[in-house]
C-alpha cells in the first residue's frame, strides 16, 4: 500500500509542472512538456520574445548521437513548416540537466527548446507540431500544442501588466 501511494506521489511530482499538450498519431510521445507561463493550452506567446518549452523524452533506441528539432504550424486549413536555426533545431547542445549525446534506449532527457518568436509573426492562433528526429529522420519524441501569437509588450508598464509586479521608479 506505501509503495503504491509513494509511486503515485512521485508521478504527480513530476507531471505537476507539465503542460497538456496532444500526442501526435503514430509517433512516440513526450514524457512531459512544460512550457514557460503556460499551465493550459492554448498557449500565448509574444512576438519579440522567446517561447520556452522542456521536453522530456525517452531515446527510442541505442547510441542516438544526432537529434533534429523540427516544427509546423497549422493555421488557416495549411501546413507551414518553420526552419529552425542550428542553435535551437539541434537537439543534442539543448539537453538539460547535464545530458549529452549519444543517448541511450531509455534514457530519460529534457531539451531545452528556446525558440524566438519573430515581430513580423501574424497575430494567429495556430496549432505547432515539435518534432525531434535521429539522423535517419525517424521520429523520437512528437507533440502537438495550441498558440496564439500576440503583439509582445512594447513598454515598461506593459510588461508590468503582464508580469504582475508594480513598477517603482
Amino acid at each position: 500500500m506505501f509503495r503504491v501511494a509513494f509511486l503515485t506521489l512521485a508521478y504527480l511530482c513530476i507531471t505537476c509542472g507539465a503542460t497538456p499538450v496532444k500526442e501526435c498519431p503514430n509517433k512516440p510521445a513526450p514524457l512531459s512538456v512544460d512550457i514557460q507561463d503556460c499551465p493550459e493550452p492554448p498557449c500565448v506567446v509574444y512576438k519579440g520574445q522567446f517561447a520556452i518549452m522542456d521536453v522530456q523524452f525517452l531515446g527510442d533506441k541505442n547510441n542516438i548521437a544526432s537529434i533534429t528539432a523540427k516544427v509546423q504550424a497549422r493555421a488557416f486549413g495549411m501546413n507551414l513548416p518553420y526552419d529552425l536555426p542550428e542553435e535551437i533545431s539541434n537537439v543534442c547542445i539543448n539537453l538539460l540537466y547535464g545530458a549529452m549525446c549519444p543517448i541511450y534506449k531509455d534514457e530519460d532527457v529534457t531539451y531545452r527548446f528556446n525558440f524566438y518568436v519573430e515581430p513580423f509573426f501574424p497575430e494567429i492562433t495556430a496549432d505547432v507540431t515539435v518534432t525531434l528526429n535521429d539522423a535517419d529522420d525517424n521520429p523520437i519524441s512528437c507533440f502537438m500544442v495550441s498558440c496564439k501569437l500576440r503583439k509582445g509588450p512594447s513598454s515598461r508598464l506593459e510588461l508590468e501588466a503582464i508580469d504582475g509586479d508594480t513598477l517603482i521608479e
